[in-house]
């Protein structure tokens, strides 16, 4: 599709979108400067929300090469993820966007209806190997805008040792029903249960959607019976003591704090702790977080897409297909995601990482039925949702509201 075909929708939905959609998960921060440079002179910018990795590092130097096996420069400009998505936006206003960019996968959506990407048809890019649960995370309205460099999600860690001292064999937490005997065990042991991440923000609502999803509730209908059911289920956590009040305040940081203390059983949490679990020489296993009857409840996803932005000078996409190609190539996406802990977005790949490191199969499996917090079409549509359902489990677990009432109201708030 040609830039006359395209204009910038920048609409409020975008920009709250934006605002609200990149707070899931921890990254360093950084700043860098915008600019393009023309057509034909060589030089293809890049941007991504790296900015821990600098000009040495192992990921600086493979967009360098790829850069020369495309036969061009790569300029590359490092930003926080908060900052990328509006950086972005104002770049693109400006007809100055960069050649490709790597952004947040919630914020894929939101810039697709801004008119800012180029769809896979656009500039050729081939996502046949991608894994179709992870590729939903960037599209949108029937068309795909790039694709994933890797995914990270969450599941449960556990501590061997708490839970051998009450007793309990992780090979019988199956389901909602045996997770929760499990932290009764725990607490009669005289230790703590499960910590996770209820606060008000984007976080709290991640770290919920796999209860949400797991009891079979969809985002569309906050107040369904499903939802119900996953709200009480955190609710009867706090009230019985099997899950602390702090989580009504933890962000994931906080709660991964605790369960490095060594006193708490379970913790919900991501991939990006696996080297702090490390570093605080705990005994512990990983278990995909389970749905309601059993089986494993898709996780929300999380890691960032490769997209190639418009272009005025629709001739610079054979170049920027090239790149992301190399980017995202099977032996490339293995180191890379190895470097960024995170899981590959491809089979093929993922084998291959479980072959080298078999503490990561959990890991896999879990990203393996993960869902997009933007799929289903939700698009700039998820940032309102998600906020009334932070809310409604502010509010169930505070004891203000029942689980039925916050949600009904959430869902009357979306409405």
């Amino acid at each position: 599709m040609n830039s006359s075909s395209r204009h910038l929708r920048l609409t409020a939905a975008a920009l709250t979108a934006l605002a609200v959609a990149v707070g899931a998960t921890a990254c360093s921060s950084g700043s860098g400067s915008s600019g393009t440079a023309g057509a034909g002179s060589g030089t293809y910018t890049v941007w991504d929300p790296y900015p821990q990795f600098d000009k040495g590092s192992a990921w600086a130097k493979l967009l360098d090469q790829c850069g020369t096996k495309a036969g061009v420069t790569i300029k590359r400009t490092a930003f926080d993820t908060s900052d990328l998505g509006n950086k972005t936006l104002l770049a693109a206003q400006q007809g100055n966007a960069p050649d490709v960019l790597i952004v947040d996968n919630p914020v894929v959506s939101t810039l697709a209806e801004a008119g800012v990407l180029t769809t896979t048809e656009d500039n050729k890019l081939d996502t046949s190997k991608t894994d179709p649960n992870l590729l939903a995370a960037g599209q949108s309205g029937g068309k795909t805008y790039g694709t994933p460099i890797g995914a990270n999600t969450l599941a449960l860690y556990y501590n061997k040792k708490v839970l051998k001292e009450a007793g309990v064999d992780i090979a019988t937490v199956k389901d909602w029903t045996s997770l929760t005997a499990a932290l009764e065990k725990v607490k009669k042991a005289g230790k703590k249960g499960i910590t996770f991440s209820a606060i008000g923000t984007e976080e709290g609502s991640f770290q919920f959607l796999p209860w949400f999803w797991g009891s079979g509730a969809k985002l569309t209908e906050l107040d369904s019976p499903q939802a119900v059911s996953a709200l009480s289920l955190w609710q009867g956590w706090l009230k019985n003591g099997y899950a602390p009040n702090s989580v009504l305040n933890n962000t994931q940081t906080t709660s991964w704090q605790e369960f490095a203390s060594g006193d708490y059983a379970f913790s919900e949490n991501g991939t990006w702790q696996l080297a702090g679990a490390k570093k605080a020489g705990l005994d512990y296993g990983v278990l995909p977080i389970p749905g309601t009857d059993g089986g494993t409840a898709a996780a929300p996803t999380g890691g960032e897409f490769v997209t190639v932005p418009v272009q005025k000078d629709t001739g610079r996409y054979t170049t920027s297909q090239k790149l992301v190609t190399c980017l995202t190539s099977t032996d490339n996406l293995y180191t890379t995601d190895t470097t960024l802990s995170y899981v590959a977005p491809t089979s093929e790949v993922q084998d291959r990482q479980v072959a080298a490191d078999s503490g990561l199969k959990p890991w896999v499996a879990a990203v393996r039925t993960a869902k997009g917090r933007t799929s289903d079409d939700l698009g700039t549509k998820y940032p309102t949702i998600s906020e009334q359902l932070w809310k409604a489990v502010q509010s169930a677990l505070s004891g203000s509201k029942s689980p039925k009432d916050a949600l009904t109201s959430a869902q009357a708030a979306v409405k």
